[in-house]
């Protein structure tokens, strides 16, 4: 028997990455406020620059709600945003800085030395609420539940209809235990030697 490199037992690595998928339907049970919660106490822990934490999430769970979001979604995406259990739209906080002092008390100074000018947060905000989003696909698993990551969205229509102009929406992702039929045919991925360059 060989044992493997990774610290994570064979289930755990299959749950996570293996047999996860991304689901296009959903079964009816429901996804509760205690399993968000979970999914994000667990993944609020993976590292941003700064500690700045910038990605916000808007829960989508009132019929009305979901009706605005919808129309916003493209065609393809439309039916399966209308079923699922729960539907997130995820953004980026670009005026995150001002958490900083709480979340980097070591270095409060950050706030006005790095984040002072708003380009500068909305493309470091942009890039740390993109990992923060990877996470919670991965906590969402976690859960033992299935994530349907879309960014295919007018996206000016989502955060004129649910943000505000400081919230750069990312992606909208539906949640909830996979239906039948959930899955596409696996699409292959890169090979070690064809990513990774060692010099």
């Amino acid at each position: 028997m060989t044992t493997s490199p990774l610290a994570l037992d064979l289930a755990a690595q299959d749950l996570l990455f293996r047999e996860a998928r991304t689901a296009n339907t959903f079964t009816d049970e429901p996804v509760t406020d205690e399993q968000v919660q979970a999914i994000y106490d667990l993944v609020k822990y993976g590292p941003t620059a700064f500690n700045q934490s910038p990605l916000r999430i808007t829960l989508v769970r009132s019929a009305e709600a979901r009706e605005r979001l919808v129309k916003h979604m493209a065609e393809g995406n439309q039916r399966k945003t209308a079923a699922a259990p729960l539907v997130a739209i995820l953004s980026a906080d670009n005026e995150f800085h001002e958490e900083l002092p709480s979340l980097l008390p070591h270095f409060p100074q950050a706030k006005d030395m790095f984040f002072a000018e708003r380009p500068v947060r909305e493309g470091s905000a942009l890039v740390n609420s993109a990992l923060q989003a990877a996470y919670f696909i991965v906590g969402v698993r976690a859960a033992g539940l299935a994530a349907g990551p879309m960014t295919g969205l007018d996206f000016a229509g989502v955060q004129k209809e649910f943000l505000d102009d400081d919230h750069t929406p990312l992606m909208v992702i539906n949640i909830g235990k996979p239906g039948e039929d959930a899955w596409y045919p696996r699409s292959p991925r890169l090979a070690f030697d064809e990513v990774v360059t060692t010099v």
